[in-house]
């Protein structure tokens, strides 16, 4: 760890080199977290696939690349899961030197109350929101067509809404913390705190509804 008095002394690449080597690791425990992801690809995609097969459907592939690009997605995203702690731990590292003593206690905990609610979005996301909206969308709004759902638009879309509910839980933590450090105001923190984590969420399903059930339109008219 690098001795903030020290860094008045430090050149411009002496200073570069920390940052750089920070963002080096992160992408190497991401690329370690995506080795041991794929090699379970095979039960991620099955896992990924469960909520779709709950209303008795399977994916249709209308591209030679469809079932590969899957296969990179979900390990990409289980071991960014999995390396997300050392990842945070990098984070931590590279803040920490330009913390004063009493502003480090709460970056710990902060971290872990992140890498938990994330985790936790995206649990609810998977269990109940992604069955849910598959059965509103497909089985009630779609019960007139013939529903066609391919890769590439099941990936999108399921993803979007696991990891973007995960993410949104975190927004409020994050924005506790930067007030905390004085870094946001905690009148613009407090007035738009309601705000952004439900915007933050609704985001998420931007545009994922048309594109499920387009193929089904299109099928029907033919």
């Amino acid at each position: 760890m690098i001795d903030p008095a020290e860094l008045p002394g430090m050149s411009l690449m002496e200073h570069l080199k920390v940052p750089f080597k920070r963002i080096l690791l992160s992408a190497v425990y991401l690329g370690l977290g995506f080795i041991v992801a794929g090699i379970f690809y095979t039960q991620l995609v099955a896992f990924i696939q469960a909520p779709l097969k709950t209303i008795g459907m399977s994916l249709v592939m209308t591209h030679p690349m469809d079932a590969l690009n899957l296969d990179i997605q979900v390990s990409l995203i289980g071991g960014a899961i999995l390396a997300s702690p050392f990842i945070f731990y990098q984070v931590w590292l590279l803040i920490a030197p330009g913390l004063y003593q009493k502003e480090k206690r709460f970056v710990v905990p902060f971290m872990a109350a992140t890498v938990v609610l994330f985790l936790s979005g995206a649990a609810f996301g998977y269990y109940w929101v992604l069955p849910g909206a598959l059965k509103i969308l497909v089985v009630d709004f779609g019960h007139n067509f013939t529903p066609v759902i391919t890769i590439e638009e099941y990936a999108n879309f399921s993803l979007r809404v696991i990891l973007g509910l995960g993410i949104a839980l975190t927004i409020p933590v994050l924005l506790l913390f930067l007030y905390l450090l004085r870094i946001a105001h905690p009148r613009l923190t407090g007035k738009n705190l309601p705000i952004t984590a439900i915007s933050g969420s609704c985001a998420v399903s931007t545009n994922t509804p048309s594109q499920l059930i387009s193929n089904d339109e299109v099928n029907d008219n033919d």
